[in-house]
């Protein structure tokens, strides 16, 4: 819930982001070095506990941020949820998913209460996630942390980097997992999707040949340098990824066989591999503070945050659960991996894989805009498009390198998750709420459920993170 100032600070304003096709997922797209102009000072005091934005008339409606934010926590961390399920069990995995979205909504609600008071405090027009990291550690009173306060920016950004070029990686090997698998099932697909006749596959090249093959139209897709150049694409991506859901969901629920023989609980050997996944999947904490800066009507956004979420834990639980109840042990890292072979359902394999195509260059484009600008302003002005396209090209190439050193797509879904997404969906927003109330008298219940909430990502962190490690060099790790 916002958190509600005396007057004076109530009538401080927050610009909007400039861009009004807001297609970028993370805080970084707005700059935080502007500051309230004095006269907003002296403008008329609003209500007390009202929370309206002076000066703001085209700022986006509810519902468009509503799109936004399902869109932000959408991609292939879905398709890997009945796998995560599986890892955790058909009781047990279903139970954590909510709780996990329970608390991942309430961490993304400390982000936005502490961005609110520490940009009036400030008196700065908006903050990202790495400026409310920094400007909270500075309302510590220990003072090595306020004189520190900056490295909390940098770790920050630092994570959001890790993440974004995570997600990349996640998307090389979609892409070639799916493409691979219509391929070498060419030859025996056909019309006839009711048929249960088995499709001897056809080998083709190794999965991280395609991968290969797949890096030069990443290149040339991410130095598209501006996002509404693919305002169409994305547009058509996000209409491609909703037929392909609804296609999946036609096929899983008639079909789903008698569930008894599944275990309620797995092992404790795989859970930490489904809190990796499951926190991989609901990771889009980079999009609240954008969003709801750009809002018209910020006091609705505890109403578009809450209804979004909802609706996006719903879709996590119930692919989540009838994917693992349709496919049972024999379900794989992507959902899409486990549909006939026929040419409707061969579709929907393409149909995704365009759309998370698509979505690459909008989540590199985080790490784009914090990396760049830095390696940009050491040369002359003469070669700086040179050094921005030939940094692009060497970031995507990286993601690359790193997807063929890992190519199980469940490892580097459940890696990602563990190392980069438990930090700052679930670490450091507890801690950011202590920073930055301690000294207004912060109650030992909060503190409390902020320090317990912390402890679960650490434990997530350090173990999921062993877990699938362990995964990755075992040669004993069973092949998914």
């Amino acid at each position: 819930m916002y958190l509600f100032l005396p007057s004076w600070r109530a009538t401080m304003s927050s610009k909007r982001l400039a861009d009004e096709d807001y297609n970028n997922y993370s805080s970084a797209e707005a700059s935080p070095n502007e500051e309230f102009p004095d006269e907003l000072f002296n403008a008329p005091s609003p209500t007390v506990g009202e929370y309206e934005r002076l000066g703001e008339q085209s700022g986006t409606k509810w519902y468009h941020s509503l799109i936004h934010l399902l869109k932000g926590n959408i991609g292939t961390g879905l398709l890997g949820l009945p796998l995560a399920v599986k890892n955790a069990g058909l009781v047990l995995g279903p139970i954590s998913l909510l709780v996990m979205g329970i608390v991942a909504v309430h961490c993304m609600n400390l982000l936005v209460k502490c961005a609110h008071y520490l940009s009036q405090r400030m008196r700065k027009s908006f903050l990202d996630y790495g400026d409310t990291m920094m400007f909270g550690l500075q309302q510590t009173p220990v003072s090595w942390l306020q004189t520190h306060s900056l490295w909390g920016r940098r770790l920050v950004d630092f994570f959001l980097i890790v993440t974004q070029l995570g997600f990349c990686c996640v998307y090389f090997v979609f892409l070639a997992e799916n493409i691979k698998q219509v391929v070498e099932a060419a030859n025996g697909t056909t019309n006839n999707c009711h048929s249960n006749v088995t499709v001897v596959m056809t080998n083709s090249m190794d999965s991280r040949l395609y991968m290969l093959s797949c890096l030069p139209f990443f290149i040339l897709l991410v130095f598209i340098r501006n996002l509404k150049c693919l305002s169409y694409f994305s547009m058509a991506a996000n209409i491609a990824m909703l037929v392909s859901l609804i296609i999946i969901y036609q096929y899983i629920i008639p079909t789903i066989p008698d569930p008894r023989g599944l275990p309620y609980l797995a092992g404790w050997k795989t859970y930490p591999l489904f809190f990796g996944t499951a926190i991989f999947a609901f990771e889009g904490i980079g999009v609240i503070l954008p969003l709801e800066n750009k809002m018209k009507k910020p006091k609705q956004f505890p109403f578009v945050l809450y209804l979004g979420m909802a609706i996006v834990t719903l879709l996590y639980l119930s692919l989540g659960t009838l994917g693992y109840l349709r496919f049972g042990e024999h379900i794989q890292a992507s959902i899409t991996l486990n549909l006939p072979n026929c040419w409707f359902y061969q579709s929907v394999k393409l149909l995704y894989s365009f759309g998370i195509f698509i979505t690459y260059a909008l989540q590199f484009y985080v790490p784009a805009e914090i990396l760049i600008p830095f390696v940009v302003s050491r040369v002359p002005e003469r070669w700086t498009l040179c050094v921005d396209l030939a940094t692009r090209a060497a970031m995507v190439c990286i993601t690359c390198v790193l997807a063929v050193l890992i190519p199980r797509l469940d490892i580097v879904i459940s890696l990602v998750g563990s190392v980069s997404s438990s930090a700052l969906a679930l670490i450091i927003p507890p801690l950011l709420e202590i920073a930055t109330f301690y000294g207004e008298g912060l109650s030992g219940w909060a503190i409390a459920k902020d320090i317990l909430i912390s402890l679960f990502g650490i434990i997530g962190f350090v173990v999921g993170t062993y877990v699938s490690i362990w995964e990755l060099v075992s040669p004993a790790a069973p092949s998914t």
